[in-house]
């Protein structure tokens, strides 16, 4: 099937003019007879505010304050787009308002839970008014709510996907797109087999395209971006950052993993198993080729690929008796990780600990420590930055180190990390 992947990312929506352009870009596509799936992830940082939302994370004067913003400015840009106070806009989006509104007062006493309930708002939200702008510009289509499609295993903050049951909606899809309208629907989100909300994890838009890429066989994917293209290092650390012109799904995969913004970790998997091809363009700049993600032997230009990730805690598990760390004191602390929802960046083991580097989520952590704590002594680090480096040299190595303090460090042919401090 004829059909494009289009995922439009926060930066890329963040006001009216950005809303503006992104629709220029589709309409282009649209007017040379494109057929477009269009994934679109919260309004700018509307998700970290939400995160301040879920119920007892804040003091209620306080959450009041966070709501109050939330709402100004989305309507701050529907405004603008949307001149006309009588627009049906405005009760679509009231209607969400208030529905989290209550969403963010009802706690279930399950934190993971109430985080999926009440971000998933970010993405209902700007697809509801990406889909009622584009429609104003010409461009017919479809508004899809894709808890309907994406069927997951009902985990909260970091859902799987459940693959028969989520091909099973591949026809409702393909109907619709060949009635001769585009889809507007949402990254990050889905739902479990009861239908209950959950989010795919952090940044998770890109998977959720990837996921509706391979359900179609579509032509490409592409990834809108606010930079040109896969760039070797994140430009706010380098000023001298090199764009990748070919990189492999295999190498990809690896960038993802320890931590590149650029692609969700989940995202080139589906589309490898297919073999279409990724492309990262810039929503600024879009008749600029970009880069490209596909079946290519090595990346062009060969250059390292730095990955920084700050904000992290090293925590060390050892045993409280005198035992080593062995299979049953990992199984028991991969348990517990798991239980938690806690994601590990890095790990390492000797004879007498366990040593793990993760985001510094302080609710997380603490509920981490003290299930840790009944069989485990636990020490940790906060305000640490985990460096990765692919295809390393020592020189790279020493220059990225600057002479801060490597805690903990690890190397293999082709990867090197260190934890450090931030």
């Amino acid at each position: 099937m004829d059909i494009e992947v289009f995922k439009f990312g926060g930066a890329s929506v963040n006001s009216a003019q950005a809303v503006q352009n992104m629709a220029s870009i589709v309409k282009h596509y649209h007017d040379a007879g494109r057929k477009m799936v269009i994934v679109v992830s919260a309004m700018g940082k509307t998700t970290n505010a939400l995160e301040q939302l879920v119920p007892n994370i804040k003091q209620e004067d306080e959450q009041e304050i966070i709501y109050k913003n939330l709402v100004d400015y989305h309507l701050q840009i529907v405004r603008h787009l949307f001149p006309n106070p009588t627009d049906g806009i405005y009760d679509k989006l009231r209607v969400l308002f208030d529905e989290l509104e209550q969403c963010r007062k009802v706690s279930s006493g399950e934190y993971n839970y109430d985080y999926d309930q009440v971000v998933s708002f970010g993405e209902l939200i700007s697809t509801t008014i990406i889909s009622a702008y584009l429609e104003k510009c010409g461009v017919g289509n479809q508004w899809v709510d894709v808890r309907k499609i994406i069927v997951t295993d009902g985990m909260n903050r970091c859902a799987q996907v459940d693959w028969k049951r989520t091909m099973e909606n591949r026809e409702t899809l393909v109907q619709m797109l060949d009635g001769g309208q585009s889809i507007v629907t949402q990254g990050f989100i889905a739902a479990s087999g009861e239908e209950v909300t959950t989010t795919l994890g952090r940044e998770g838009s890109d998977y959720s395209a990837a996921v509706l890429s391979y359900m179609l066989d579509v032509k490409r994917m592409t990834i809108w971006k606010d930079v040109p293209g896969f760039l070797n290092a994140d430009p706010k650390y380098f000023s001298n950052t090199v764009k990748i012109e070919e990189m492999p799904y295999d190498e990809a995969i690896e960038q993802a993993y320890y931590g590149a913004s650029v692609i969700h970790p989940k995202t080139i998997k589906p589309l490898q198993n297919k073999q279409i091809p990724l492309y990262i363009k810039s929503f600024v700049n879009p008749k600029a080729d970009g880069s490209v993600v596909g079946p290519f032997p090595v990346i062009k230009p060969e250059v390292p690929l730095y990955i920084f990730k700050e904000d992290q805690t090293l925590m060390s598990i050892m045993p409280k008796d005198f035992s080593f760390i062995a299979e049953e004191n990992l199984q028991r602390i991969f348990s517990i990780l798991s239980q938690v929802g806690v994601s590990v960046n890095l790990m390492q083991n000797t004879a007498l600990s366990f040593s793990i580097c993760i985001d510094s989520n302080k609710i997380l952590i603490d509920k981490l420590i003290a299930l840790l704590s009944v069989d485990f002594k636990v020490r940790y680090n906060r305000n640490m930055e985990l460096l990765t480096v692919r295809h390393y040299t020592q020189e790279v190595i020493d220059s990225i180190v600057a002479g801060r303090q490597v805690f903990l460090e690890q190397r293999s042919r082709d990867t090197a990390q260190m934890v450090v401090e931030n």
